[in-house]
């Protein structure tokens, strides 16, 4: 007989461990199947984001950091250091420690919350019952509940002519995991994860040549801030190269081999290390069994209503797998409103205030519409905007690269974006997130009195710029 809970939720990522263990919260007897591994073959929550994603991308990226400003910057304060070397297994450990304690700590929250984790691959059946594929030691069973949520997270996207290798050429995990340097490295995809892990391994010493399809760099973020991100990325040396299309890449004698076009022919690009970083896909295959009703898109994103409901009698889905953004936090917050919704109370998500990070440096960040989008609908607005270099902070921590941009509607000033291209833009963005969440204005910014000396002042001069009315620069 399958085994009977109030909520089955499928997959164990930002979407899915945090809906799991509020409705545990909310009284509801609660599993989450997952089956996610760590490098001994046991249960590690927490998904993509945590085991191979932004967690472990993020602490190699702030080691990649310390480590060029020894090397390139500590000079500028007056410290003298000499031959700086990096220890990469002493930092791809490091990253593998924090990785083992926030996954950990989910097991941990689990067991408090008496959420129970299921090992295995979940698959949805008729009648809101799940199969748990077979694990290393066990078989197939079955699981039976009131509502189920679907989690199942997104995987990378393969590129046609180009093999994965995990050595050679790989996806993003394999590039947290290189065991050197790389004299030179590929990247194809000049988007958040091709440029988070290109600059990783540049600022360590490896030349980087990113492969990007489109002509326009950063497509998707604001145009000042990408001309801005740009300038910066090639001051440090990333070899950008824009409407690239990737034809093959072959292993030759241990080096990879790309062949790719643009506007003035055919190239080739021998490269030590290829990163394919081309998106994310639903990670939708074999989910679903046939006659759950569940129904899936063309791009393979379950389908669902506003309220996260899927075509099927109390199942759920949230996170990577449904339209929106392939964002943690946005997979999250769908957790939970699903959880108070399984639970007879209002869950709220509002995809319009969903804010979007790049944690390069500069950072990038941005939430609401771009100028572009805006002329596009014929909104009337109007912009204001700050560069870093008139901020004394940001000159006083060596970081004066970037600006705020802040546009809001013509009449009423209800702020309808803001970009941010700066040092901790990552921190910034969530004030102006806030200010859009509760209708805010422009002159709502301006008016509210920012500490000194911050980087978040620049926020403040960008908001009073909208009026033409910024204090330290020219309007």
């Amino acid at each position: 007989m399958a085994d009977k809970y109030d909520v089955i939720v499928i997959g164990a990522g930002p979407a899915g461990y945090v809906a799991a263990i509020r409705c545990a919260q909310l009284g509801l007897k609660t599993a989450c199947v997952d089956d996610f591994t760590d490098s001994d073959g046991k249960p590690s929550p927490g998904g993509t984001c945590l085991n191979v994603g932004c967690i472990p991308s993020k602490a190699l990226l702030d080691s990649s950091k310390h480590f060029e400003q020894v090397r390139d910057h500590y000079g500028d304060h007056g410290i003298k250091v000499k031959n700086p070397e990096i220890d990469v297994g002493a930092m791809i450990a490091r990253k593998a420690k924090i990785v083992k304690q926030l996954t950990g700590g989910v097991s941990q929250l689990f067991k408090a919350n008496k959420v129970e984790l299921v090992a295995g691959r979940g698959r949805l059946l008729k009648d809101n019952q799940v199969e748990v594929g077979p694990v290393p030691k066990g078989s197939k069973k079955t699981l039976k509940a009131k509502h189920v949520v679907l989690a199942p997270g997104s995987v990378p996207m393969a590129l046609k002519g180009v093999d994965f290798d995990d050595k050679h050429i790989v996806a993003n995990a394999g590039a947290l995991d290189f065991d050197a340097v790389p004299k030179r490295l590929g990247v194809i995809g000049a988007g958040v994860i091709g440029l988070e892990l290109g600059s990783v391994w540049r600022r360590l010493g490896a030349e980087v040549i990113l492969l990007e399809a489109l002509e326009d760099f950063l497509a998707a973020a604001d145009t000042d801030i990408a001309r801005a991100a740009h300038k910066e990325f090639k001051k440090q040396g990333l070899d950008i190269r824009l409407g690239a299309m990737v034809n093959k890449a072959q292993l030759k004698s241990s080096r990879v081999k790309v062949s790719y076009s643009d506007k003035e022919g055919d190239h080739e690009l021998t490269v030590d290390n290829l990163l394919v970083a081309v998106g994310r896909k639903p990670a939708t295959d074999n989910l679903l069994a046939e006659g759950t009703a569940v129904e899936l898109d063309e791009h393979g994103r379950i389908q669902v209503d506003d309220e996260c409901r899927t075509g099927a009698e109390r199942v759920w889905a949230v996170g990577d797998a449904v339209r929106g953004p392939m964002l943690a936090h946005k997979g999250s917050e769908e957790g939970i409103a699903v959880a108070h919704r399984i639970a007879g109370k209002y869950g709220h998500v509002n995809l319009d205030t969903v804010p979007w990070v790049i944690y390069t440096e500069p950072e990038i960040a941005w939430v609401g519409r771009t100028e572009k989008e805006l002329k596009d609908a014929g909104v009337e607005y109007r912009a204001g905007k700050f560069p870093f270099a008139a901020n004394g902070r940001a000159l006083a921590m060596n970081e004066p690269a970037g600006l705020v941009k802040v546009l809001a509607e013509k009449e009423r000033d209800r702020i309808l974006g803001v970009h941010i291209c700066g040092a901790n833009a990552s921190e910034l963005i969530s004030e102006c997130v806030v200010a859009m969440e509760f209708g805010g204005s422009s002159e709502d910014l301006a008016s509210i009195i920012h500490a000194h000396p911050t980087l978040s002042e620049a926020v403040h001069e960008a908001a009073l710029a909208v009026d033409k009315r910024a204090i330290h620069r020219a309007n």
